[in-house]
């Protein structure tokens, strides 16, 4: 049984389609990064599924419709939006002694060892954390949690690269196993690729590209080219083009790898470079080149 499963799932606000007929299907035991720009859609489907608004069309979360079985969904489910939601005014004890109140499948020891290895004091309110204290925090609550699936809306916004770098880490050895699923929307594409099963591509409430990273690895390539070349690259057709310094980087769909290496240097593009190509009107950058 698929983790998330969506058919035809639409939501409209007013005369606004933040999701249009999307159809997405995410495994379990898969690391799956939500791309996409502002008002793509990326926090209206990641509300659909948990259960936090309505919608259109066909939607089950670990089996369940997320908008009519809300309360059992979210035994299985955690969620990280931004670090800022705990309040102020808890202290950390307070938090910890919060959560296992309320969750059946909170582990206070796991919650204590994740914990023990910061320097967050249990006595410290929230509003005496830094950013990031506060986002190991969340994660420790969290990652005690015995949950099939783990929401991520922006969770490091506004922390610096060491903590970003740090929440990641965490989540990948302490957390995720095969068991588990991870759903993650950022901007950070950059730095959270390496951790990445999966992508899917959100724009104007539809799918662009949802792939694995071993697909998107054998389907596109990147090749940087210098002046003599660009022509003969150019009539391969690349999907996308721009200038850097002297030379020009290309991207490719589908192209060999042989053919491209007898022009220049190939390589496997990063999801951000992908994301860009992919999401502007089609090879935009060639035609800005060559004008």
């Amino acid at each position: 049984m698929a983790c998330i499963e969506a058919r035809g799932l639409r939501k409209a606000y007013g005369k606004t389609l933040a999701l249009d007929g999307v159809d997405l299907t995410v495994e379990a035991g898969r690391i799956v990064g939500l791309i996409g720009p502002n008002g793509a859609g990326k926090s209206t489907a990641l509300s659909a599924m948990l259960g936090l608004t309505e919608f259109e069309g066909e939607l089950k979360v670990l089996g369940r419709n997320p908008w009519t079985e809300r309360d059992r969904l979210l035994r299985d489910v955690c969620f990280i939006a931004d670090v800022a939601v705990l309040p102020g005014w808890i202290r950390v004890w307070q938090a910890v002694d919060y959560v296992a109140g309320v969750h059946p499948r909170f582990d206070r020891a796991k919650a204590d060892g994740f914990l023990a290895r910061t320097a967050i004091k249990r006595t410290s309110k929230v509003r005496e954390l830094s950013k990031g204290m506060v986002a190991q925090l969340h994660l420790a609550l969290v990652m005690a949690i015995d949950a099939k699936l783990l929401v991520l809306d922006e969770p490091t916004l506004g922390l610096d690269l060491l903590y970003r770098k740090q929440f990641y880490d965490t989540l990948l050895n302490d957390y995720f196993d095969s068991q588990r699923t991870i759903v993650v929307s950022t901007h950070q594409v950059d730095e959270i690729q390496h951790i990445l099963t999966d992508v899917v591509f959100l724009n104007h409430g539809r799918v662009v590209l949802s792939a694995s990273m071993e697909d998107l690895e054998a389907r596109y390539l990147e090749l940087v080219v210098g002046p003599q070349q660009v022509e003969a690259a150019r009539a391969l057709r690349p999907i996308y083009e721009r200038r850097a310094l002297a030379r020009t980087l290309m991207l490719f769909d589908g192209v060999a790898r042989d053919r491209l290496a007898a022009l220049g240097e190939v390589r496997t593009p990063g999801v951000a470079d992908l994301f860009v190509a992919l999401m502007g009107p089609p090879n935009a950058g060639a035609e800005g080149a060559a004008a």
